[in-house]
C-alpha cells in the first residue's frame, strides 16, 4: 500500500526551480508507525517520479518519501545535462534537506537514498558533512564511472575551456535492467534525456575519488548495494570504497547477476527486504 504523491515547486538557492515530488503516508496510518522521512536523489537523465515503487515500498516500511528532479533534469530548471557550479546538484540537496527538516516532528529518521549519479551526490553530501542526517542508502553509486584513458584525457582539459558543451551521455540503456519493459518505458519516457556537460562529467570523475579517498575516515551509518553485473558504472568504485570504510557504519550487498537499476531489476524484492532488514536494525 502506498499514499498518493504530489508534486510542489521549490526555488533553489539561485532562484531556479527544483521540482518535488512527496509521497506522504496515509493520514490513517496510526502515528506510531511514522518511522522518518527518506529523501531519493535519482541518476544521471532521469528524474524523480522512476522511483514511485520505491517510494511506495518505503510508504510500506513507515517513512515519508520526498524525491526530487536533480537540476537540469525531469520538470526542474536548468540546462539538460549540465551544471553552473561544480557542486551545485550537492548545494541542491542541502536545500533541500534543510526544507525537510523545517516539517519534521522531533525525533523522526531524515534518510538519503541516491542511485547512480545520485548516489554520488548523497556520498559527496556526506563526505563534506554539509548537514546532519541520521543514514544514507547507496544504490549503484557512479563512485567509478569506467572511463577509457582517452575519457580521462579530455576530462583533464575539456572543462577548463568548454564547461557547458554537452554531448550524448553514452548510457547503454539495454544494461539499465534484464526486464525488458523498464528498459521500453525509459526510452519512451518524455522526461528522460541523453545529454551531459563537461563540467557535470568532471563532477562525477573526480567526486567519485574523492569519496573513495575518505572512506576510512566514514562516520556516517550507510547501506551500499549494488550491481555484479553493471555495465553503466564500475562495481570497482563501490568495493574499493567498501574495502576502505569502516565496517562498523558501512554496510554492503553485492547482486551478483543485477544490472544497474536494482530496484527494477528482476529480483528487485531481494533489494527491498535487505533495505527493510536494514533500516529495522538501525
Amino acid at each position: 500500500m502506498s499514499s498518493d504523491s504530489y508534486l510542489s515547486p521549490f526555488t533553489a538557492g539561485d532562484g531556479e526551480n527544483i521540482a518535488i515530488h512527496d509521497w506522504p503516508l496515509p493520514d490513517v496510518w496510526p502515528d506510531q508507525a511514522i518511522q522518518g522521512t527518506v529523501i531519493i536523489v535519482h541518476g544521471l537523465g532521469e528524474h524523480a517520479f522512476r522511483y514511485a515503487h520505491v517510494a511506495g515500498r518505503l510508504n510500506e516500511m513507515g517513512y515519508h518519501v520526498r524525491a526530487y528532479d536533480q537540476y537540469g533534469h525531469g520538470e526542474s530548471g536548468g540546462l539538460r545535462g549540465g551544471i553552473p557550479t561544480e557542486m551545485r546538484l550537492v548545494d541542491d540537496l542541502a536545500d533541500v534537506v534543510d526544507d525537510t527538516q523545517r516539517n519534521m516532528r522531533q525525533g523522526q529518521r531524515l534518510i538519503l537514498l541516491g542511485h547512480s549519479m545520485g548516489g554520488l551526490v548523497v556520498a559527496s553530501f556526506a563526505r563534506q558533512q554539509m548537514r546532519p542526517v541520521d543514514a544514507i542508502i547507496l544504490s549503484s553509486p557512479a563512485l567509478d564511472p569506467g572511463l577509457s584513458a582517452v575519457q580521462k584525457f579530455l576530462l583533464s582539459t575539456l572543462p577548463r575551456f568548454a564547461p557547458n558543451l554537452r554531448v550524448a551521455n553514452g548510457l547503454k540503456v539495454d544494461k539499465l535492467s534484464r526486464d525488458p519493459v523498464v528498459v521500453q518505458a525509459y526510452c519512451s519516457d518524455q522526461f528522460v534525456h541523453s545529454k551531459i556537460s563537461a563540467r557535470l562529467a568532471r563532477f562525477i570523475a573526480d567526486e567519485g575519488e574523492r569519496v573513495i579517498a575518505a572512506a576510512s575516515k566514514w562516520r556516517t551509518p550507510t547501506l551500499l548495494m549494488y550491481a555484479g553485473q553493471d555495465a553503466l558504472v564500475s562495481p570497482s568504485g563501490s568495493r574499493a570504497f567498501v574495502a576502505a570504510a569502516p565496517a562498523s557504519c558501512v554496510h554492503t550487498h553485492c547482486f551478483e547477476p543485477m544490472y544497474h537499476e536494482i530496484f527494477n531489476d528482476p529480483e528487485k524484492n531481494l533489494v527491498f527486504e535487505k533495505m527493510r532488514q536494514w533500516l529495522e536494525a538501525l
